[in-house]
């Protein structure tokens, strides 16, 4: 496949100018004036710091910079680094002026012979302009130009790291203008970009590996980092929006496919599709993978600072020399060695042991070999309930001894027992027995869902009884030092009573 001359020599003046901003500072290098102590002056790091004296003085808004401001700021910036004093300083500023702006009136140029149009060319350019003037003190004043502007950019930094997003703000107005031929050298170009991003990431991965010693080195790798994921995350939010503009101009073409013209477009739109899915698929590995390069590398650079410090701790020089070559105060001694105590221990319940399903049945048949989380079987299960529907049916049988026209209370039922079973007072099944029939009350005897745990109470009694119920009453029964319950009236209803 053979190369397209078209595409090389395409936009060629374009790139002389970029090139041609470079000649003043190169013309000040050629200079060969000389300092008090001999030695020649470099005037291509001067006029530098000229481009970035006006610039600053821009973002300032100070529209009153002229050479003897130059000179004073070149005076301030020396610091015995020139053999120079301050006169000797307007003179270096004005002739560093004099290059950026021609005394003659005319503007800086090149000629060259352009490689596209087969011509001899000549490109213009002006670094600096000619801003306010004091007629009284006969003060000339300058500011930037828009080529001296453009030139300040080339030496920024930040101008190549933002080149994807300038190529992709590119690429959306060559979309929205139809230059689709265009569109698709862009995309090659982005391809560059982000190829470019990709070594700087690897390169970036290796230095932290290699360099994180000390924590203001690890905190400047973070946010660098940091940054370049930011950056990262708003060009991959930038490639989504693209690709659903070119979604729907594939969309719309697709309905005006009347002219060859919309055809070739079509064409086009599609190839640029492809390209920008391949870069766009590129770049988003470059995304996961400066994520991975925040969470996995930064954290092993934490980890090695850590082990440093480990390492190059001394226990006994550090500790143990303190505390017998001075003395020190108690508390003092305590909060030097605090850190390498171990944590204070403290046994305690677990609250799934003290708020887990407690077990009913009478304390003289307790399983002792009964443990947490045991599993009980089935004739186990069916045991306890059998002692449980035995305990209720007894406390029952009590119940109907102390009964009176069908109604009795709780307190009552404790007075008969306090003088004829005084004992079955320390026991909980006595207390269940009254909170599980208050929370089912009322309690029908002919009921065909059968009450488990009150199973014989039912059986013996449902040919005499209908229902019992329980209602709870205000005033609080103390039994003893260990139990108190609530008072409650219980009533029965005999059968062959309906209304």
């Amino acid at each position: 496949m053979e190369i397209d001359i078209k595409n090389i020599t395409k936009n060629y003046k374009e790139r002389i100018e970029r090139i041609t901003l470079f000649d003043p500072l190169y013309k000040l290098e050629n200079k060969k004036t000389k300092d008090n102590s001999g030695k020649y002056i470099d005037f291509f790091s001067l006029g530098l710091l000229t481009l970035l004296f006006f610039f600053e003085n821009m973002l300032m808004r100070n529209k009153k910079t002229g050479i003897n401001e130059l000179a004073s700021f070149l005076y301030r910036l020396n610091k015995d680094e020139i053999n120079l004093d301050y006169s000797g300083f307007q003179k270096t500023a004005r002739t560093i002026i004099d290059v950026f702006r021609p005394p003659s009136g005319k503007r800086n140029f090149r000629k060259f012979y352009n490689w596209e149009t087969r011509k001899e060319e000549i490109i213009q350019y002006s670094i600096l302009k000619a801003s306010k003037s004091d007629t009284k003190s006969n003060t000339q004043y300058y500011t930037l130009d828009e080529k001296g502007l453009e030139l300040i950019f080339a030496t920024k930094e930040y101008f190549s790291e933002f080149q994807l997003s300038i190529n992709q703000l590119l690429l959306r107005k060559q979309l929205e203008k139809g230059e689709f031929s265009i569109a698709l050298r862009q995309i090659d170009e982005m391809r560059i970009d982000v190829k470019t991003l990709e070594d700087r990431i690897n390169k970036l991965k290796h230095e932290i590996q290699r360099n994180i010693m000390a924590e203001k080195t690890y905190e400047r790798y973070k946010e660098l980092i940091g940054d370049i994921n930011r950056r990262l995350t708003r060009e991959n939010e930038e490639f989504n929006e693209i690709k659903t503009f070119i979604k729907e101009t594939k969309k719309r073409l697709g309905y005006e496919l009347k002219l060859k013209k919309d055809q070739e477009a079509l064409t086009y739109i599609i190839k640029i599709d492809n390209k920008l899915s391949d870069v766009h698929t590129i770049h988003n590995k470059l995304l996961q993978r400066s994520i991975e390069l925040k969470t996995t590398t930064i954290e092993a650079a934490q980890e090695s600072l850590y082990y440093i410090g480990i390492e190059a701790f001394n226990f006994k020089k550090e500790i143990v020399s303190r505390l017998f070559s001075s003395p020190l105060p108690v508390y003092s001694t305590r909060n030097l060695i605090k850190p390498f105590l171990y944590l204070e221990k403290q046994v305690s319940w677990s609250p799934m042991s003290v708020f887990s399903q407690q077990r009913l049945e009478n304390k003289d048949n307790l399983d002792k070999s009964y443990e947490f989380l045991d599993l009980k079987s089935e004739e186990q299960k069916q045991k306890e309930i059998k002692i449980i529907q035995d305990n209720f049916k007894y406390i029952f049988d009590i119940i109907l001894k102390v009964i009176y026209e069908n109604e009795t209370t709780l307190k009552d039922i404790i007075e008969h027992v306090k003088e004829n079973e005084k004992e079955l007072l320390n026991k909980r099944v006595f207390y269940d027995f009254f909170m599980l029939l208050h929370q089912k009350s009322p309690i029908y005897f002919d009921d065909e869902k059968e009450e488990v745990l009150f199973k014989k109470v039912i059986e013996n009694f449902k040919e005499e009884y209908r229902e019992i119920k329980l209602i709870e009453e205000n005033n609080t029964l103390n039994i003893n030092d260990r139990f108190s319950i609530k008072d409650m009236r219980l009533s029965l209803e005999v059968k062959g009573n309906e209304l």
